[in-house]
């Protein structure tokens, strides 16, 4: 091994907090440039310092600009309050109005758009989710192509014609995906949970739509929705790469001009407790999926550190976590158990996930509820926030590691109005942390008590879980994942 490949793989293994192996030692004869984590006192790996420059369009769309001339290129990413949760009666409207953007303009069709930005190297990309509708550029920074690059860009994001037969095939392929969903029983698991978790909320809608509503969307709805939806006033612009700021000042100007006039859409309301419960979806299989939930954060809650280090130590860090080691390594119930927060604009979901066999569904859930009571109950060890701490702070440099990471950080800084410190006022809050404080967070939002729970999976005799073993699980996981 070269000491130019050594050094990469020590800085690899730096800044996940792991050591080297003996193989690679020995072949390097010398020692690593780099320490452990557990050698830098708690202090944060030196990540890469964003200026972040922020202003506001004349028409009132909000921009975050940081410059990098490193690379000759930049990252510009869209960000409109236009996802699912604006559905109104018309699931599947958001999802379907993103899908349509680069399906045509007035002189170019798909296959001439998607032409036009391969031959100036450019990238387009789009999406839609329960919160947002996002449209990004990746292109070079010369202006020969930079310029006909973002013309192309604002006139598919502004004017996109919705072509009849697009609309239809797009139509099409979400059925087709909704038929296809019958034979997912996780899909079907995450569907249920999120009724049942949200109710009237608008983040009960489902994302791809419904058989009962895909079939309604026409193209003046699609048109309307796009006028509201892809207005500047409910627009956050991120851009990152090799522009001056008065080049940055004018794309998003000219992006902003272009679009449909119109303010930001009204918040989103606050959703209502859901009443705990456990509903079965019936599958036929020989494992059954297993989905816990409860309302947690929105974005923006200042517990939002301390729940994020609190959750990597139960089950957000795979490896490792309470979760991974009492359900799989202990007992060889799953091949993974992953618990998570997704906050949101409005408080989203704290979730847990787990596939295992079908005959010890009922004991793996009891298992469960049971470490996450002792959990909430106890809080995590010294020995697990340290070594959590270390292995956030060293992995967290990774984040802003290209253009396109920085783009997208920024952009849900602005979208969800976060401070322009929000990344160094993270790794510094991981670092501060103690043990008192994640209990006391995670016990602030979390409660044994107020989980839905979701089986999918057939109704089987149940069978006693294995005891708890040291060494290798006494029951491997039946076969591989399904779905």
């Amino acid at each position: 091994m070269t000491s130019k490949n050594f050094l990469l793989t020590s800085l690899f293994c730096a800044l996940w907090g792991i050591g080297i192996s003996g193989s690679v030692l020995a072949e390097s004869q010398t020692p690593p440039a780099l320490e452990s984590l557990r050698n830098l006192n708690a202090e944060a790996p030196t990540r890469r310092a964003l200026n972040i420059q922020r202003w506001q369009t004349a028409e009132g769309a909000r921009v975050l600009f940081v410059e990098a001339h490193e690379l000759p290129m930049f990252d510009l990413r869209l960000t409109f309050a236009a996802g699912s949760s604006r559905d109104g009666t018309l699931p599947g409207l958001a999802l379907m109005t993103n899908a349509l953007l680069n399906e045509g303009v007035a002189d170019k069709d798909a296959t001439a758009i998607a032409q036009t930005f391969e031959g100036l190297g450019a990238q387009f990309s789009n999406g839609a989710y329960r919160d947002m509708a996002l449209v990004s550029l990746r292109s070079l920074s010369a202006t020969e192509q930079r310029e006909p690059a973002l013309a192309l860009f604002q006139q598919v994001v502004s004017q996109p014609s919705f072509p009849a037969d697009a609309l239809e095939r797009i139509r099409n392929q979400l059925l087709a995906g909704l038929e296809q969903q019958k034979q997912n029983p996780a899909k079907l698991a995450s569907l249920e949970l999120f009724s049942r978790l949200y109710g009237q909320h608008p983040y009960s809608i489902p994302t791809e739509g419904t058989f009962e509503s895909l079939p309604r969307i026409d193209e003046a709805q699609v048109r309307q929705f796009h006028q509201q939806g892809y207005a500047a006033g409910n627009l956050v612009i991120a851009l990152v790469g090799d522009l001056q700021r008065s080049e940055a000042e004018q794309i998003a100007a000219q992006l902003s001009a272009v679009l449909p006039k119109g303010p930001a859409l009204p918040a989103l309301p606050e959703p209502q407790a859901p009443v705990a419960g456990r509903y079965q979806v019936e599958y036929p299989s020989q494992q059954t999926h297993v989905l816990m939930a409860q309302l947690g954060i929105r974005r923006t809650d200042p517990d939002y550190a301390a729940l994020y280090l609190g959750n990597q130590i139960l089950g957000g860090g795979g490896f490792g976590t309470r979760l991974m080691e009492e359900v799989r390594e202990k007992r060889g119930l799953t091949y993974g158990i992953y618990s998570r927060f997704s906050p949101m604009d409005a408080p989203g979901p704290f979730s847990i996930s787990v596939q295992t066999r079908a005959e010890q569904t009922e004991g793996t859930l009891a298992l469960i509820q049971k470490l996450v009571q002792d959990y909430l109950a106890e809080g995590p060890t010294q020995e697990e926030l340290d070594r959590n701490q270390r292995e956030i702070t060293g992995s967290f440099p990774l984040s802003t590691a290209s253009n396109a990471d920085i783009a997208g950080q920024i952009s849900n800084i602005g979208f969800y109005n976060l401070p322009s410190s929000f990344l160094e006022d993270f790794t510094r809050q991981i670092q501060q942390l103690t043990v008192q404080q994640v209990k006391e967070a995670m016990q602030r939002h979390l409660s044994p008590e107020q989980f839905v729970i979701v089986t999918a999976g057939p109704k089987v005799a149940q069978q006693p879980l294995p005891e708890p073993s040291a060494d290798a699980p006494k029951a491997e996981p039946l076969g591989v994942p399904e779905h």
